[in-house]
């Protein structure tokens, strides 16, 4: 199998988070509840053998951040699309074998039957 074919994803799905955003005069003045997932796709190495450490990957909780804590306290995102690029910027900054980023949010305040409605954002490295 040629490398370059090769893969690595990494997901973290159904972070729930307190983000200010919206548009709607009631939206704009408390966080509203947020569903975050994430898929990563990093460099590949050649090959994992059992003892690789961890520096050949990368800690999930490092993606688990960037939808929380490195969410800027205080600063309201009017659409949720900026909430997902500020992750996929947060993702590229802090490690140069990210290539691509997908965030999936949906916002759980909207709801009314359980249904999910939100949007999905993919981000390559440029």
């Amino acid at each position: 199998m040629n490398a370059r074919n090769d893969s690595l994803q990494l997901e973290v799905h159904d972070i729930e988070v307190l983000v200010l955003t919206g548009i709607y005069s009631e939206e704009t003045h408390l966080p509203q509840p947020l569903r975050i997932s994430l898929t990563v796709d990093l460099v590949c190495p050649d090959r994992f053998d059992p003892d690789t450490p961890l520096a050949a990957s990368k800690n999930y909780l490092d993606l688990k951040a960037a939808a929380t804590s490195a969410l800027p306290p205080g600063v309201h995102f009017t659409l949720i699309e900026a909430v997902a690029d500020h992750i996929c910027e947060t993702l590229f900054l802090g490690d140069q074998r990210v290539k691509r980023v997908m965030v999936k949010i949906v916002k759980l305040a909207i709801a009314e039957a359980d249904e999910s409605i939100g949007i999905t954002l993919v981000r390559h490295r440029r």
